[in-house]
């Protein structure tokens, strides 16, 4: 990480006034008064943030509060984006295009600064934290207000415990919804929040319909071939877990992401195994292919049930983080379960 530095008399431009108005292609909201429905206050991770209009210089440090500003059609409004584990989500390739990558990882605070933000927003609490790409407080004492994803700091969520954090209660969809209805209100955009909201909970719907799975086993791997991490019960592969009716094969396990020795991996003899399917390069065995290859090689792993008989879903980094690519993570695991016969 880059050592952060105190900006010497850097000037932050002040919230503007007036919003980008217009209608997305297709959308319903009707371009109505720049500053319509604010100032707004949303209450955020402990934090009051008062927007006095709708932002026009947003900057989204994590790729998951950037997709969903993409997706409620928000580029024209992005200044910047930073920290990618995988390739934009499928539709959103010309709003990406169209908008700055401040740094593939955490970019310094300066380099953050230096796109004249109005609004700041982050997946996780780290992010806008110490070690981070800088403090909340660092922010909004240049008057720039911020925003973390609410499933990062939700009820029994402990970011100090791992290094993931863990959690005492489940996470569910709704802190999904909920931020993006948040940032929606923020921009001054409700009504195309609440078509997101809706679209994805049928979305839902239509995935897991039909489905019998209340006795498979999933085992979620994220990253690393030497000490993986693996999902433990509450996050998001939790979540998607739950939806499709499934069992995780690690529910006793209350870290994020803890990392687990293959032997016991292999005393549990998950029958579904999700992988994560990188594209960066931090750890080990971070492709699906790379993945597959140490699993079907490797003599603690080479004889389980799920590696045997193949059975191997893929999934996006961000599907495996809470973000609307957890969506896309349910119809993924859905689509493998019944293509393994898991339906009625």
């Amino acid at each position: 990480m880059p050592v952060l530095r105190a900006p010497a008399l850097v000037l932050v431009s002040a919230l503007l006034l007036t919003a980008c108005g217009g209608t997305r292609s297709g959308g319903a909201d009707r371009a109505t008064s720049a500053a319509a429905g604010h100032p707004v206050t949303l209450d955020n991770c402990g934090h009051k943030v008062t927007l006095k209009s709708p932002p026009k210089r947003a900057v989204s440090l994590n790729q998951g509060t950037t997709e969903i500003l993409f997706s409620l059609g928000l580029a024209d409004r992005t200044a910047g984006t930073a920290t990618w584990t995988d390739p934009v989500m499928k539709g959103l390739e010309k709003a990406d295009a169209s908008v700055p990558r401040l740094a593939g990882n955490n970019p310094s605070f300066e380099k953050v600064l230096d796109a004249e933000p109005d609004f700041v927003t982050a997946s996780f609490v780290s992010t806008l934290g110490k070690g981070g790409v800088a403090t909340r407080e660092q922010f909004e004492k240049l008057g720039v207000p911020t925003y973390v994803s609410p499933s990062d700091c939700s009820d029994g969520k402990d970011n100090d415990n791992g290094g993931d954090g863990s959690r005492s209660e489940p996470l569910t969809l709704d802190a999904v919804y909920g931020e993006i209805r948040d940032l929606a209100r923020a921009f001054g955009v409700e009504e195309r929040g609440t078509e997101l909201v809706a679209s994805l909970k049928k979305r839902v719907s239509t995935a897991t319909a039909v489905l019998h799975a209340s006795d498979v086993s999933l085992m979620y791997w994220f990253a690393n071939s030497q000490s993986p991490y693996l999902a433990g019960c509450c996050g998001a592969p939790g979540a998607i877990t739950r939806t499709v009716g499934a069992q995780n094969a690690f529910a006793d396990t209350h870290d994020e992401w803890p990392q687990i020795n293959w032997e016991t991996v292999a005393d549990r003899d998950p029958d579904v195994i999700v992988i994560g399917d990188l594209t960066r390069k931090q750890q080990t065995a971070e492709t699906a292919a790379a993945k597959i290859r140490f699993l079907e090689s490797n003599p603690a792993t080479r004889n389980l049930t799920a590696v045997k008989k193949k059975r191997y879903v893929l999934l996006s980094g961000q599907a495996m983080n809470p973000s609307v690519r957890t969506i896309e993570g349910i119809e993924k695991v859905a689509a493998g379960l019944r293509d393994f016969g898991f339906a009625k």
